[in-house]
């Protein structure tokens, strides 16, 4: 896997969709207020979640852990008119700021917002879904997949993120490094499952692309 550096990142970042005015405040301040901004998906991956969003027009989208709301806005700009994205986040202190982004953004209306547990959260939403995102806490990958899976539709993409954490899904793993060890599983068992077809892209901190069959 190629290591980027700040200049090659540069180079992409030039050479890729110009980021959204409003998406660039978003990801500053979360940089400036916010312990682990870093968390924000970014100029590049934020793009790619808005190129899938338009090639697959989905009517449906699903995104838990909407932290300060920079994916969910990338998602909304994909879709077509009429179409809903449920996001979820666990922390309530957040909602707010990402429910200012999204009225400023003009796609508050495409937006539904869930404050709480996912696990909780899930099998209230009698929906299904084109695209899911999968974002949060990484110990509960595995048990997000279980609910979102079944309210995929056929031929539905579920983009997982953080899958190669930071590189250390090839090294040496502690026993009480929780976060990386639920990764592996998650990336084990999504590989054998018959159920989709899977793709990690080496974009950012690993992105996975699990298209249900």
């Amino acid at each position: 896997m190629m290591k980027i550096d700040q200049q090659l990142e540069h180079y992409i970042l030039s050479h890729t969709v110009e980021e959204d005015p409003l998406l660039q405040r978003l990801y500053r301040e979360t940089c400036l207020k916010l312990v682990n901004g870093r968390m924000c998906s970014g100029h590049l991956q934020g793009s790619i979640l808005t190129l899938f969003s338009k090639l697959l027009a989905p009517q449906r989208v699903l995104e838990i852990g909407t932290y300060t709301g920079y994916s969910a806005i990338c998602l909304a700009k994909g879709m077509p008119i009429g179409g809903k994205l449920h996001t979820i986040e666990i922390n309530d202190e957040l909602e707010e700021f990402a429910a200012r982004y999204f009225r400023e953004s003009g796609l508050r209306d495409r937006i539904i917002q869930h404050i709480g547990d996912a696990t909780a959260i899930l099998p209230q939403l009698n929906e299904s879904f084109d695209l899911a995102f999968l974002d949060a806490d990484k110990r509960q990958y595995l048990a997000h997949y279980a609910q979102i899976l079944p309210k995929m539709n056929q031929g539905g993409l579920i983009i997982a993120d953080n899958t190669l954490w930071g590189g250390k899904v090839v090294g040496k793993v502690s026993r009480n490094d929780e976060q990386t060890l639920a990764i592996l599983a998650f990336n084990d068992f999504v590989k054998n499952d018959s159920r989709v077809e899977v793709t990690i892209l080496p974009i950012r901190d690993g992105m996975t692309l699990l298209r249900k069959i």
